[in-house]
């Protein structure tokens, strides 16, 4: 699924944190953690568990910037772009 994560730059960021850049040059496929899912030798699936997200909601999401938001209500903005994105691709 390497064309989903090529795929996302210049893409629109679905997981829209505060401080949100918007997306475009900055965006990555990001990756939802979910036990069972993921982990040591487990790659969770690009379109299934995979969001377009900008590079500061990355950093947000990935703990290397703080921003005031619990774990659980991160993980819920992410899981929300999840689905954002997966609509999106099939709109597209």
């Amino acid at each position: 699924m390497t064309d989903l994560r090529k795929l996302a730059r210049g893409q629109p960021c679905q997981v829209r944190l505060p401080g949100c850049d918007g997306g475009g040059e900055t965006t990555v496929l990001a990756h939802l953690r979910m036990p069972g899912y993921c982990g040591t030798g487990i790659k969770p699936d690009d379109l299934a568990f995979g969001a377009h997200c900008c590079g500061p909601c990355h950093a947000k999401i990935d703990g290397r910037e703080k921003c005031g938001l619990t774990h659980e209500q991160l993980h819920s903005a992410h899981a929300d772009g999840c689905l954002r994105t997966v609509a999106k691709l099939r709109k597209d």
